[in-house]
């Protein structure tokens, strides 16, 4: 299914209330309501603003995320990555380090001289033989990359990061967060048979005095004691206790029939027809 027609199907949905009742006095399409499509780990499906597709809705709405979070509809679990990339930390060493010794600014001085002359011969290399304006254009590319190798240097590391989960047992959820000078209301309720939920909340209430909820992850840091045996202590996952192969909502007969599928005589017998046919009759 494309994300076009369900963003389609879902506000033609939203403008129904039902048979008897005819068309909602207020829909999803009206300027003073934010409606989301988000699924059971709160990342936006459908928006009113395309750029809020797959984000978070913590760094959308973090006043929304945070009343969530407080009334139990959503939890949070967090989560580790032992094959995470960092950036090293950087040392910042003191300005009299030089005066201390004349010897280390003399290797300083040095170094530096031997770098200034290894990238002036390679830039020379490197762009040397072109013509034109290509000569300025390979200069910036090159002082770009040589940039973004000396940035760019990362160290292997374990990192945490939070995930928040929704609670199945919470289909539906109303209440207000109190802003500065307001109160923002809003609706939650779940999509029968999916972990989608639907949120409707008002959008002429500012509550920008809460932050955005991020999901950004931070490096473990371990003692010396203990880094050692962070794998020993490391949990190993656990298979579940039992196998769900089926739904009872779905039609086991519209899938699973590629073991009937049989070979087809005729197209076998393509490729010898037309090697036995002239080459006349082929043109």
């Amino acid at each position: 299914m494309r994300m076009e027609f369900l963003q389609r199907s879902f506000w033609a949905a939203t403008r129904q209330c039902g048979a008897a009742e005819g068309p909602c006095p207020e829909s999803c399409q009206d300027s003073d309501l934010d409606c989301f499509v988000v699924d059971n780990n709160g990342f936006i499906l459908i928006s009113e603003r395309p750029q809020e597709v797959g984000r978070f809705l913590g760094e959308v709405d973090g006043a929304l995320v945070t009343q969530l979070l407080s009334m139990g509809v959503f939890s949070q679990v967090t989560m580790y990555d032992y094959q995470a990339m960092c950036r090293p930390p950087t040392h910042h060493h003191s300005a009299s380090e030089p005066l201390v010794s004349p010897i280390s600014a003399i290797l300083s001085a040095t170094r530096w001289l031997m770098n200034e002359l290894l990238l002036l011969l390679l830039e020379w290399r490197a762009w040397g033989s072109w013509r034109g304006d290509h000569r300025a254009e390979a200069k910036t590319v090159f002082h770009h990359s040589h940039k973004h190798k000396k940035q760019d240097l990362l160290q292997p590391c374990d990192t945490a990061y939070p995930v928040f989960v929704h609670q199945t047992a919470v289909r539906e959820a109303n209440g207000t967060v109190e802003c500065r000078a307001c109160q923002k209301a809003f609706v939650m309720q779940q999509v029968p048979s999916s972990n989608l939920l639907l949120l409707v909340t008002d959008r002429t209430c500012d509550c920008s005095i809460f932050p955005p909820v991020l999901r950004e992850a931070e490096e473990v840091k371990y003692n010396a004691s203990v880094k050692c045996d962070r794998m020993r202590s490391q949990r190993l996952r656990r298979r579940p206790d039992a196998c769900h192969a089926f739904h009872p909502e779905e039609n086991a007969q519209d899938c699973g029939g590629a073991s009937d599928t049989s070979a087809s005589l005729a197209l076998l017998l393509l490729p010898l027809w037309a090697w036995v046919l002239p080459p006349q009759l082929l043109r």
